[in-house]
């Protein structure tokens, strides 16, 4: 009867280390398989970051094209605006001078006059 418990024991045992065999290779692979998901995903993910991005890409350009024209049109009248504004401040220095000399140099004191202050 000892033996027949003994090998009944030694085949749970077996049956035991089988299943802990099972148990083991199914955790590997899951294991794996999660890794692949991740692999499959990150691969999922950039590829649709860089069609979103040549599509942003191409919208940009299309809609600065015409920013791009309006600031360079902008750049030519504020340039001619500012040589206009030059040419004119060299037209006028002679007078301006002659004006701020004569101010400075023509004094005409006058007293100050008197202010009421009603109480």
């Amino acid at each position: 009867m000892s033996a027949q418990n003994s090998a009944g024991i030694q085949t749970l045992l077996d049956a035991e280390r089988e299943a802990q065999k099972i148990v083991q290779r199914a955790r590997e692979y899951r294991t794996k398989r999660i890794k692949e998901a991740r692999d499959e995903a990150k691969k999922e993910i950039d590829t649709y970051r860089k069609t979103k991005e040549a599509e942003f890409k191409k919208f940009e350009s299309e809609h600065t094209s015409g920013n791009k024209q309006a600031e360079e049109d902008a750049n030519k009248e504020a340039e001619s605006q500012v040589k206009e504004i030059q040419q004119a401040g060299k037209a006028g220095t002679d007078e301006v001078v002659k004006a701020l000399l004569k101010g400075v140099t023509d004094v005409n004191p006058q007293a100050p006059q008197r202010v009421v202050v009603p109480v």
